[in-house]
């Protein structure tokens, strides 16, 4: 990990090494029960892929993923044409291979059921047109926006291009944009880091008629200034996600933990961790969520591949199935897939 106010030399999200994780395999569990991944991407960079092909490589390990949410990444935008425009670009990539895999000869599993895609918010009323030519280009998947908001003054946090500014969600032109996702029935994914989340919860508060998807437990921080302070993080953390639960449009997706930014060093070990010791390292982040929440207002997510430098597919199943063990069927019903396809619409 990097020290305080020292920029980490490693990639902010390094891709994952497939050699190191096949040093560990372990037998699926409860195999039979239904998942919606409610998170992941799709990657066609020089230095990292993970495209359909990959992705049905991790759907054939043996949890019953019955479909999946794609959460936009910055792919595949336009090459040409008005900038605001250009990311419908995703959305008209990711429509094409969700059209491939509702043929079933891909396998069962609805890759790509719903979708989410990137419009800049802060065009407020000009942003009206990028969200109609999404819809348009994926007119029975297309779900909703996710507009980044993750940002640190610490420089562990620095990443290839620009940094969101700082008090993005309570930005003016940002909100004028936020207003108009209602209108069309779009929901907001929101990614941001743990000391953040008072400024989500004063937009869940401002516009509780948008549904609000937290992404990733909300980002609980674990390296850089943050590192070494687990206990007093998570308890800034836990107070915030208590509050930001209070409000009725508000879920939760129950992930991203595998991510370098949360400081458990799992993807800096020798070896790749076993379902067991990723659970006992996640369980009071997905506990805190699911007793504030509660289960009919949560979801489990992948996040591939970006969790995979962590772990395996199946390994992170795995994980989340530990972690639930003692919830009832109805509650487990919609942490794996209830929750999803109701908030997604699946």
């Amino acid at each position: 990990m990097s020290s305080a106010g020292a920029p980490d030399p490693r990639p902010f999200h390094p891709p994952a090494d497939r050699q190191w994780l096949a040093q560990w395999r372990e037998p699926v569990l409860e195999p039979d029960l239904a998942i919606v991944d409610a998170h992941h991407h799709l990657f066609d960079r020089p230095q990292w892929r993970y495209r359909f092909d990959d992705l049905l490589e991790d759907l054939s390990s043996g949890h019953a993923v019955r479909a999946t949410v794609y959460l936009q990444c910055g792919e595949h935008y336009r090459a040409d044409g008005p900038p605001a425009l250009r990311p419908v670009g995703e959305t008209e990539y990711v429509e094409g291979v969700a059209a491939l895999s509702a043929t079933g000869r891909y396998g069962s599993a609805r890759v790509c059921a719903a979708i989410v895609g990137f419009a800049d918010l802060t065009l407020g009323a000009g942003v009206d047109e990028v969200l109609d030519a999404h819809v348009a280009a994926a007119p029975t998947r297309f779900r909703g926006i996710r507009h980044g908001a993750a940002t640190d003054a610490d420089p562990a946090f620095a990443r290839q291009g620009a940094r969101p500014p700082a008090g993005l969600l309570g930005d003016a032109a940002f909100r004028d944009g936020f207003a108009r996702l209602a209108r069309r029935g779009l929901s907001f994914d929101a990614w941001l880091y743990h000391p953040q989340l008072p400024e989500l919860l004063a937009l869940a508060r401002d516009f509780p008629g948008t549904t609000i998807v937290l992404d990733h437990v909300g980002g609980p921080l674990g390296i850089g200034g943050y590192a070494g302070r687990r206990d007093e993080v998570f308890a800034q953390w836990r107070a915030s996600i208590r509050q930001l639960a209070a409000c009725p449009n508000v879920v939760a997706k129950l992930g991203g933990l595998g991510m370098r930014l949360c400081g458990f060093g799992f993807d800096a070990a020798a070896q790749p961790p076993d379902s067991q010791q990723l659970a006992a390292a996640w369980r009071p982040y997905v506990e805190a969520c699911i007793e504030a929440f509660g289960a009919d207002r949560c979801m489990f997510e992948s996040n591939f591949p970006v969790d995979q430098a962590s772990c395996s597919y199946a390994v992170l199943w795995n994980a989340f199935k530990r972690i639930a063990v003692g919830f009832s069927q109805t509650e487990k019903s919609s942490l794996f897939s209830g929750t999803a396809s109701r908030v997604y619409r699946i």
